[in-house]
């Protein structure tokens, strides 16, 4: 090959590596972005003696009584800020075939083993496993943590704030427990209060049993549950809320950093 073409040759493949290491350098800075401005939204919907506890703007749900918010979620526009999921198309509820999922969501605490009833909960089981496999829980942070009333770790909003969804909603409610009570290692969709159309993205893990009382809408979707690292959920807890409170950011940052399942 003549010098000059190898030089050209040679420029060729500098030029390419630098455009690879600027969109590594692009992908860390953008999911820094996202985890730093995990402010955690406060969307309080109240419902009797229970409040939206799970979403504040995007896709939280509601669970808890007394003082503490539910896990609430609100499908919100979605924005420059957020990431669609799927296009923004919600999955077909075929996707989940009907059976059961196993699947691990790795994070920056510890890996988490899950198990989703693809028979129960088909369009939620449809729409995690489709959102999972297209990356887009990746680099997103676990916004919200409580530790009074009821005891669950909100995570699955991309913005970090609560107020995030994948640029749809679905519903109804599916798998919802008749009396109210999710035991501890219930994964569950999150969602605005008093409407069982509003899920998206979000969901919470619960740690502790913990009662969530209906609203007008009904129940939580519970599409699976935690097999293994449920310590994992339970030291995050045990080092309790950003700033001393029950209900807000963890204190101890937990960021998703991959979800696999099969």
């Amino acid at each position: 090959m003549p010098s000059s073409k190898r030089e050209r040759e040679y420029e060729r493949r500098r030029y390419e590596k630098w455009q690879q290491r600027q969109a590594q350098k692009h992908a860390r800075r953008r999911r820094q972005q996202i985890i730093a401005g995990g402010v955690v939204g406060v969307l309080v919907l109240g419902v009797g003696i229970t409040a939206a506890l799970l979403a504040t703007g995007g896709d939280d749900a509601t669970a808890g009584s007394g003082a503490t918010d539910a896990p609430t979620a609100t499908a919100a526009p979605t924005t420059g800020a957020e990431r669609l999921g799927n296009g923004g198309v919600l999955p077909d509820a075929a996707l989940a075939e009907g059976r059961t999922w196993t699947g691990t969501i790795s994070t920056s605490q510890g890996e988490i083993g899950v198990e989703l009833d693809g028979a129960a909960a088909p369009q939620a089981v449809a729409n995690f496993v489709t959102l999972a496999q297209e990356g887009y829980f990746d680099g997103t942070g676990c916004h919200r943590l409580t530790t009074s009333g009821i005891y669950v770790l909100q995570c699955g909003d991309p913005t970090g704030t609560g107020t995030g969804s994948p640029g749809y909603a679905f519903g109804p409610i599916e798998n919802a427990p008749a009396d109210d009570v999710y035991p501890a290692g219930t994964l569950a969709m999150a969602r605005q209060g008093g409407n069982g159309e509003s899920m998206g993205s979000q969901f919470f893990l619960v740690y502790e049993d913990s009662t969530i009382p209906a609203d007008d809408a009904g129940g939580y979707t519970v599409f699976g549950r935690i097999t293994s690292g449920l310590d994992v959920v339970q030291a995050v807890a045990d080092a309790g809320v950003s700033g001393g409170a029950t209900d807000g950011a963890p204190a101890t940052p937990v960021t998703i950093e991959g979800v696999e399942t099969q």
